[in-house]
């Protein structure tokens, strides 16, 4: 069996007992059945892929067969408490406007993804010469899912562009959430980012 994703792990850290969740591109559903177990959730999936859907529904998740670039505009404003996308963000064309809707229709937002800035894909680029190939970033240039691969900063400086608040941050590599590196040099030393987010004020 699988080790569960470290991402995953601070996801249900973060997401309070008996909340509304929705899930954009929820894969299997392993995220929405483990927070339904462990903090008594009621959940919702957004997803294409049919066997994916399968998965869902073996497990007992709700969910719905619909693109998410098509947007969110079939709920209304604060229908959940939390929206979550993970490792999905930067597969969008138009992630900015994702991140918009998820903070109308979620009070708060929750968004994990590979950071372009670790050091070992800037060596790639900057000494192999070639895109990098890591833990986070396993495919390569002409078989990629992602669109818009980012930067920590580069995420950040898009929240405040469009008015989104940042709650809370973690960083995370292979084997640890929030090392000292990590932490210090966040955007050099973080594999993966989550971040929680709400509408600015």
């Amino acid at each position: 069996m699988n080790a569960p994703r470290t991402d995953f792990q601070i996801i249900e850290q973060w997401i309070a007992d008996d909340s509304r969740l929705l899930d954009l591109a929820c894969g299997d559903g392993t995220l929405l059945a483990t927070l339904r177990q462990t903090k008594n959730t009621v959940g919702y999936g957004m997803e294409i892929s049919q066997p994916d859907i399968n998965a869902c529904l073996k497990k007992g998740i709700n969910v719905i067969h619909r693109d998410i670039e098509l947007g969110l505009e079939v709920f209304d404003d604060h229908s959940f408490d939390y929206v979550l996308t993970t490792h999905s963000i930067q597969t969008l064309k138009y992630p900015a406007h994702i991140l918009e809707e998820m903070v109308r229709v979620g009070t708060r937002g929750i968004v994990s993804f590979p950071n372009m800035g670790h050091w070992r894909a800037r060596a790639h680029i900057g000494l192999g010469g070639h895109m990098p190939l890591t833990d986070s970033l396993p495919h390569h240039w002409h078989d990629t899912p992602n669109y818009h691969l980012c930067t920590l900063k580069d995420f950040e400086t898009l929240c405040n562009t469009l008015n989104i608040e940042i709650l809370q941050r973690a960083t995370l590599t292979a084997t640890r959430v929030n090392s000292l590196a990590s932490q210090l040099l966040p955007n050099l030393f973080s594999e993966t980012a989550l971040y929680e987010i709400t509408a600015g004020k």
